[in-house]
């Protein structure tokens, strides 16, 4: 591949940039079984381990593809098949609540899509209801869902924002996520200390004393560990 074609690629990916707030998948993307998927991709990362100089023969190495290919389909990037999409149960708002519920510290452990490398951090969600609540589980399983799958962070918090809004039947819906990346801090610059953070809103959150309550409930979680 020529090297304007290579450094471009490389900007790319150092920008984050992204085009469509929709993961991008083919079109026969679930048409192979997880099964099927774990072999495929077993047989082509024993070949990257060859290439990079590794005896797969070895007793440490040679359960390594399966692992890693299990790993990919099954854990890290479930998130990728619509199957495993959790139902959004909610209710009706029967006590006419009509204040901020925020459900903070939620666990982000995502992937960078540009280099596959880990993002780790926290979301703090709130949403002000109408005629419906959601179970406070489902906030977090939400998460959990987009966030695992190739992920740039913006995109991250646009998906889970506009489910809730989806569900919840409100536009009044934030969501705000602070996360390391380890293509940030283990490539590149390899700054050790920074974080990113995303900041996404519809409705009454677009008024500023409405986001300046919520940003003074969760500032205390602000710091990545």
């Amino acid at each position: 591949m020529k090297k304007e074609i290579l450094e471009q690629i490389d900007i790319i990916g150092n920008n984050h940039i992204s085009s469509n707030i929709e993961t991008p998948l083919r079109k026969d993307a679930f048409e192979k079984t997880d099964e099927e998927k774990i072999e495929q991709i077993q047989h082509h990362f024993s070949k990257i381990m060859e290439v990079l100089g590794l005896d797969i023969t070895d007793d440490s190495l040679s359960g390594t593809p399966y692992r890693v290919a299990k790993m990919y389909v099954k854990e890290l990037f479930y998130g990728l098949n619509p199957v495993n999409k959790p139902m959004l149960s909610t209710f009706k708002n029967s006590y006419g609540y009509g204040k901020m519920l925020i459900e903070q510290n939620i666990t982000i452990d995502s992937c960078c899509e540009h280099h596959f490398l880990p993002i780790i951090g926290h979301a703090n969600v709130a949403y002000i209801p109408n005629e419906k609540v959601i179970g406070l589980s489902k906030i977090n399983r939400i998460v959990n869902y987009y966030a695992h799958r190739p992920q740039v962070q913006e995109r991250l918090s646009l998906q889970i924002m506009n489910d809730l809004k989806i569900a919840l039947g409100t536009e009044s819906v934030i969501v705000m996520i602070s996360a390391k990346h380890l293509c940030v801090s283990t490539r590149g610059i390899q700054d050790k200390s920074s974080f990113t953070t995303t900041l996404e809103y519809g409705g009454e959150f677009k008024k500023q004393e409405i986001r300046s309550e919520f940003l003074t409930c969760i500032k205390s979680k602000l710091t990545i560990d």
